[in-house]
């Protein structure tokens, strides 16, 4: 019951929010509990579609499916003028409204879309350095030798796209860009750096940083949620154990460092005090990627039932003292995510990826849906 009622409180919000956004996208809110908007133009829009989508599956109710459509109708014309799409969080803006699409109601033209979609992700594949270059354009002084944690997530619409069409070039791509964040993103202590540089001449790697972390040796808590499900989808897709090995490790980490209530800091590794910024994005994300990855371990796994103690917590902890629930006018699910610390961009806001995360794990609860990352036969088990 505890999740079924966190879920009708997101969809009382979804309805209103399909009012209120119109054809616009949520991006963040700057402290007055109230969504920017965008025409379709930030590397966050598809998880609005994610949001529908998955409230569509749940309800069957019309009203969610007719607005998810206008979003893969916005994200159609977003393709053909080509337009906000030179960085490599096309996984995160297709996968979930195009790709959602297909695997729903196997519509043609969303698959001929996210097809588009791995096409448009392919031009970032720098040969040189064996990674997908994250931002700016090809031979960027400060960005083109740099990879960020977060692109593992948009690695499976890669190997949808290779099961799609029979062309290994996407697969390889993205089997080579995981090994190279296994290597060099994943630290010894099985922390995180969020970022890391190549040498764009030679391919050498160079050093671990960060951008949205404290400072660039310490583990910024969104980067390592993303390793957890990142690393879990690696191993669902390549059925290679050392990602699901990966996923524990980062786990376990994640876990140790939670504080009491069991919602994560915005980094491990900023001093805490009253006026700390937490992540309720980040536990959200965190939590989605344990349930994929306790979904690969056996029934007597000593770890199964600690870790899934520990997400029923957190998850009990986000309802309880970071969702809007009770809140019929609130835009967003959760509060006091944060995207930006360091910067002042929404450090203690609504961002539309915790709300996504946040639905994708109470269905996940229920055992309802998954997300969009793959579809039921796109594994190696």
């Amino acid at each position: 019951m505890l999740w079924t009622q966190a879920i009708a409180a997101t969809l009382e919000v979804t309805k209103a929010n399909v009012a209120r956004f119109g054809d616009q996208f949520p991006h963040v809110s700057n402290g007055d509990e109230r969504y920017s908007l965008n025409d379709n133009t930030d590397w966050t829009d598809g998880f609005w579609s994610g949001i529908l989508w998955l409230s569509y599956q749940y309800t069957n109710n019309s009203l969610f499916r007719d607005a998810a459509v206008n979003t893969v109708d916005s994200f159609r014309t977003r393709m053909d003028q080509q337009k906000h799409l030179d960085h490599h969080d096309i996984g995160f803006l297709y996968s979930l409204s195009s790709k959602a699409q297909w695997m729903i109601e196997q519509d043609e033209d969303a698959r001929a879309l996210t097809l588009q979609a791995a096409d448009a992700l392919m031009k970032r594949w720098r040969e040189q350095m064996n990674v997908f270059q994250a931002w700016g354009p090809k031979d960027n002084p400060d960005n083109g030798g740099r990879i960020i944690i977060d692109c593992l997530m948009n690695l499976p619409l890669l190997f949808w796209a290779t099961d799609q069409t029979g062309d290994e070039t996407y697969r390889k791509a993205a089997l080579i860009h995981l090994e190279q964040s296994h290597k060099f993103l994943v630290r010894g202590d099985d922390s995180s750096y969020h970022t890391f540089y190549f040498d764009q001449e030679t391919g050498d790697a160079l050093r671990g940083g960060t951008h949205q972390g404290y400072r660039d040796g310490s583990t910024w808590t969104r980067g390592q949620a993303w390793g957890i499900y990142g690393f879990a989808l690696a191993y669902r897709l390549t059925g290679k154990v050392d990602y699901l090995e990966t996923s524990k490790r980062m786990t376990r980490y994640f876990l140790e460092r939670l504080p009491e209530d069991r919602v994560s800091y915005w980094d491990f590794d900023a001093p805490v005090d009253s006026e700390t910024f937490r992540d309720s994005s980040a536990t959200a994300i965190a939590v989605c990627g344990i349930l994929e990855m306790l979904d690969h371990l056996p029934e007597d796994a000593p770890e199964r039932q600690p870790w899934m103690e520990s997400v029923t917590a957190s998850m009990q902890s986000l309802i309880d003292n970071y969702s809007t629930k009770g809140k019929p006018d609130a835009e967003g699910f959760l509060k006091h995510g944060s995207y930006y610390v360091r910067g002042g961009l929404a450090p203690d806001d609504y961002v539309i990826w915790g709300d996504y995360f946040y639905l994708e794990a109470l269905m996940r609860l229920e055992n309802r849906a998954t997300g969009y990352w793959y579809e039921p036969q796109q594994s190696e088990q």
